[in-house]
């Protein structure tokens, strides 16, 4: 079974991060083999646990390792301000991502009390939130040097010795930048991808997806890492950045809400299989996630609704990943229990 890896990697630019994405790990077969081996005997009827089964063999796979553990896992947050928020895409000021970081950091956030409840280490990474990115409708929203130094960020909060990974982000204004760069990758009208994110009424969602195609006619056509670059914002670039970090390394990750999963959708988009180290958690509230997991081929774990972001829908997930490794580690074989196999 496959080793974990220690990064040692310096990023200043796109084409390092597509050198990097040039030598992704795969799964490894023998740990797979040897989920597959003993899933079967279980004391129940074959594919009895559904998406359980699946995540259990998906952890051992990705961690390199039968049986698969789940004893340190981590919830990155990472925090960023958008240039475009100025023009009215939420229905909160800009000032809201600074004060909920110090809301993360007393402990009162849901985040908070579902990295309690599941057992998971909590970190939040606050960029540059002094200094919003640029309005993309006008400009890029970062030069080459800062979208390099937010997604070396973001590889650089995946510690070794990471079990499982959650990935989610705060950032006022970052469902526009999300849907600018969804309908940059895969297609259709920006009013496809725009949703109410905060919770903006019928002008303010006109505003937003008027924003959205305005940066798409400025920025269009380029590769996907550039359009991540040109319409995303830091916390996105760092999202990125972790789940690339977490491949390198090995790690199971699970994919928070639009926002997170747009980040991550460029590297797919870059190059394909990147993600197949990671599981999305929910689908969420926003319309353009649900045609964005269409279009990535992926399926949730669960929909409640869910819309806050902060990496909420992953951390609640981690309960389900923590019963899947305990049914597949802990249940006795048709051997041990003395029960006849069907």
């Amino acid at each position: 079974m496959l080793g974990r890896v220690t990064l040692n990697t310096s990023i200043s630019s796109v084409s390092d991060i597509v050198a990097l994405l040039s030598a992704l790990p795969p799964e490894d077969d023998a740990a797979r083999a040897a989920w597959a081996a003993r899933e079967p005997r279980l004391t129940k009827p074959a594919g009895a646990l559904g998406r359980l089964e699946e995540l259990s063999g998906w952890l051992s796979a990705w961690q390199g390792r039968h049986p698969p553990r789940l004893d340190t896992v981590r919830v990155r947050v990472f925090a960023g301000n958008h240039g475009i928020a100025a023009l009215g895409v939420s229905a909160f000021p800009a000032a809201v991502t600074a004060q909920m970081v110090a809301n993360f950091e007393q402990g009162g956030a849901a985040i908070n009390q579902l990295c309690r409840t599941f057992g998971a280490e909590l970190k939040v990474t606050a960029l540059d939130l002094d200094t919003p990115t640029a309005d993309f409708t006008r400009q890029p929203a970062m030069d080459e040097a800062g979208f390099a130094a937010a997604f070396a960020a973001g590889m650089d909060a995946v510690p070794d010795g990471t079990d499982l990974l959650c990935v989610g982000e705060m950032g006022i204004g970052n469902t526009t930048a999300a849907a600018a760069v969804a309908c940059a990758l895969f297609g259709g009208e920006a009013g496809q991808w725009t949703g109410r994110g905060t919770g903006v009424d019928d002008a303010g969602l006109s505003r937003k997806a008027e924003v959205v195609a305005a940066g798409l006619a400025l920025h269009g056509g380029q590769r996907p890492l550039e359009m991540l670059r040109r319409l995303g914002g830091r916390e996105l670039a760092a999202m990125a950045g972790a789940v690339l970090a977490a491949r390198l390394k090995r790690v199971p990750v699970l994919l928070d809400g639009y926002v997170c999963t747009a980040a991550a959708a460029v590297l797919e988009a870059e190059r394909r299989g990147a993600l197949d180290h990671c599981v999305v958690a929910h689908a969420s509230a926003e319309p353009g996630h649900r045609r964005l997991l269409a279009s990535l081929c992926k399926v949730p774990l669960f929909d409640f609704g869910m819309r806050l972001g902060e990496a909420s829908g992953a951390a609640l997930a981690i309960g389900a990943v923590r019963a899947a490794a305990a049914c597949h580690t802990g249940m006795a074989t048709f051997g041990e229990a003395g029960v006849s196999e069907g």
